[in-house]
């Protein structure tokens, strides 16, 4: 494939499976089911086909917990998030930075400037206007809120200037990563009249993307309507969105074959049943990864012999035949093959040999069942339960303990074993150092960072997107952060939709759903 097409589809902000997520949502549905079923009947499916026109009918097992694009566009939720919300730039299906609510942009002579000149007579829904002044507000927000996502990935933007239409990012350091960072996931852009009060957007999103909300019932549905204002509306054909919260994973191929919904992204079991319903699945390109996270401030993992003995563990191929339904790969890295971050001269540095396991174990000073450990985890995953058993084998002795609140003690970097899988970023660079920097919000062994990874990291950013030795640059900082002690990755999956036939296809622009060009026929 293209060197930046890849598979997967795992989100940053939260652990890797998706099967973590799918409780949730049906516990979600469950709970608001018997008390909102008339509401949802009189204002939710009606309000769509009251208005005519074609009708997307989209349930997610990512339904967006939060709708302030500050506190939810950083993980899979930013897909839901872009049908109200436009940012700086978006990847077209090669992964490349292209236009948004830019036209275009430019950096200085130095590199450590970059000015974006925004669309003219753009309006975000509420009627404010999109211009500059909106662009620094949504960067400094999403920096200083308290709540933030986005603040660890703008440590590059030292201030802006606004002046018109033009946005002056004014930068800590030289970096060409920037159009690619600030896309749909990263800056999300608000309206800055609706996000003075950030808990009141939360509820009523405001933004300047091809739909706009009008009605929402949190944690369970929201009705959009297409936007006449988007600055590309008129390559927008779909006129109503009906997004719900999907229900157990089992039961969506039954309502997409009924027309309850139209669209919805699939678990891997149920791709077999999907084909032979007559739906059309289709593989959604993505960046990502799942991993095993290491505390090595915390014994045993602060012995270098015990974490390459985890490393020699661990059996790639079981995660990729138990959990993916032959649409995974193995990977060892956090990218999938084929990217054009992923660096071959690091495959298989630590293949799978448990008897080179017990090995390191012994010269550590361990025999089997002395090392005990717990994998502390949000929800019930079968990842978890591969790990425990493949480190039985070589005498480590896991116990599986979910914790609903295990974001306050992973991000705190308090536990000292856990799970964890990422949609990645637009911009490598910035993967790399959430994953291997010294306040990577997934190093769970912070502010530990491998040597040489921050040079490396730099070098990546001082190097233009179109220049001859881009990818050797960039898979050099991956192999850099590979030395990192801290994770061991797994497997790739790639993000699986279902959708009727009626729908066309979408293109297939990496870790996104772009709705530009997309038609429902008459009927559904």
């Amino acid at each position: 494939m293209p060197a930046q097409l890849t598979t997967q589809r795992r989100r940053l902000a939260l652990p890797s499976s998706r099967r973590t997520r799918g409780p949730r949502a049906a516990v979600l549905a469950t709970a608001f089911v018997a008390l909102l079923a008339p509401a949802l009947s009189a204002c939710g499916g009606d309000t769509a086909a009251a208005g005519g026109g074609a009708t997307l009918k989209w349930t997610s097992s990512y339904f967006p917990a939060h709708w302030d694009p500050v506190v939810g566009g950083s993980g899979a939720q930013f897909r839901e998030l872009a049908l109200t919300y436009a940012s700086l730039t978006r990847t077209d299906e090669t992964g490349k930075a292209v236009p948004d609510l830019a036209r275009s942009w430019e950096y200085n002579e130095r590199g450590d400037e970059i000015t974006f000149h925004l669309r003219p007579g753009l309006k975000f829904s509420d009627g404010q206007p999109v211009d500059a002044a909106a662009v620094k507000a949504a960067i400094e927000r999403a920096q200083k809120q308290k709540n933030s996502a986005l603040f660890g990935d703008l440590t590059s933007i030292k201030s802006v200037d606004a002046e018109g239409l033009n946005a002056v990012l004014h930068l800590t350091q030289v970096d060409y990563q920037i159009p690619q960072l600030l896309g749909e996931r990263v800056l999300q852009i608000a309206s800055p009249r609706a996000a003075k009060n950030p808990a009141k957007l939360d509820q009523n999103p405001v933004g300047a993307g091809p739909f706009t909300v009008t009605q929402l019932i949190p944690g369970t549905k929201a009705v959009l309507r297409k936007n006449p204002e988007y600055w590309d509306a008129k390559n927008i054909h779909i006129d109503n969105v009906e997004l719900t919260s999907a229900p157990d994973a089992s039961t969506v191929v039954s309502g997409l074959q009924t027309g309850v919904y139209n669209f919805a992204d699939l678990d891997p079991s149920q791709a077999s049943a999907a084909k032979k319903a007559g739906l059309d699945v289709f593989v959604q390109p993505g960046f990502n990864a799942s991993n095993l996270s290491l505390n090595i401030n915390k014994a045993p993992f602060d012995n270098d012999k015990v974490v390459d003995a985890v490393r020699h563990a661990i059996n790639r191929q079981e995660f990729v035949d138990k959990l993916t339904f032959g649409y995974g790969e193995v990977t060892d890295q956090p990218f999938p093959k084929g990217y054009v971050a992923y660096d071959p001269k690091s495959e298989a540095d630590y293949p799978y040999d448990p008897a080179k396991s017990k090995q390191l174990l012994s010269e550590a000073g361990y025999k089997a069942g002395d090392i005990k450990l717990d994998l502390v985890i949000p929800a019930d995953d079968p990842q978890a339960e591969i790990i425990q058993s493949q480190l039985a084998k070589v005498g480590i002795t896991v116990t599986i303990k979910v914790d609903k609140n295990w974001a306050t003690p992973f991000f705190a970097k308090n536990l000292k074993f856990s799970l964890y899988g990422t949609t990645g970023r637009d911009s490598a660079a910035q993967t790399l150092t959430a994953h291997f920097g010294p306040n990577g919000p997934l190093n769970l062994s912070s502010p530990y960072e491998p040597a040489g990874f921050e040079a490396a990291v730099a070098k990546v950013r001082q190097t233009p997107l179109d220049a001859p030795d881009y990818a050797k640059v960039l898979q050099a900082a991956t192999r850099a952060g590979l030395k990192s002690k801290a994770l061991v990755f797994t497997y790739s999956q790639p993000n699986l939709i279902a959708k009727s036939k009626a729908i066309s296809d979408l293109p297939k622009n990496p870790a996104h759903i772009d709705w530009t060009g997309v038609t429902i026929s008459s009927g559904n």
